[in-house]
């Protein structure tokens, strides 16, 4: 994994989540939001405007810091507001080890 909460999972303890979020999620500084929660709880991925104005994104690390990072997310903070998150398993990637922001 890379990070240092994910250096403590066993393998078969990570898990992956993509995830796409809609509400004031575009132009409010959600994409930095995520990363660096995503950061702060050693959680690997990505996140990514769409088109549509959501927000699509991939969560990976252990299961209870993926549903506190969830939390976060959901909360927002400032001018974002998300009014749904839908969020699906994955399998782990292998070897990744940052998350970061995609264009």
């Amino acid at each position: 994994m890379g990070l240092l909460t994910n250096l403590f999972c066993r393998e078969s303890e990570v898990v992956r989540k993509a995830g796409r979020a809609e509400g004031r999620v575009q132009k409010v500084g959600f994409r930095v939001f995520v990363r660096n929660t995503a950061r702060a709880f050693g959680v690997t991925g990505w996140v990514k405007n769409m088109n549509d104005g959501s927000v699509a994104m991939e969560l990976q690390g252990s299961p209870k810091i993926i549903e506190q990072v969830i939390d976060k997310i959901k909360t927002g903070r400032g001018r974002i507001q998300v009014t749904n998150l839908e969020l699906a398993d994955m399998p782990a990637v292998e070897g990744e080890d940052k998350f970061a922001i995609r264009k």
